[in-house]
């Protein structure tokens, strides 16, 4: 797996998440259900990678 793109992959997904934190006023309401779910599942699968890319760091 390359590291430079799980490395931008997990920056983005957080940068996602605390774009929706801080701008939660202003997305609609029904946008803003979406894509909460689909931001903490990219968060998610990023913590995964952190995981995974320390337990492969020895191999």
């Amino acid at each position: 797996m390359d590291a430079s793109t799980t490395l931008i992959f997990i920056i983005l997904a957080f940068v996602l998440g605390g774009l929706l934190v801080w701008k939660k006023e202003t997305i609609p309401a029904a946008m803003r259900r979406w894509m909460a779910v689909v931001a903490l599942v990219f968060i998610a699968f990023a913590f995964f990678l952190i995981v995974y890319s320390f337990a492969t760091a020895g191999m």
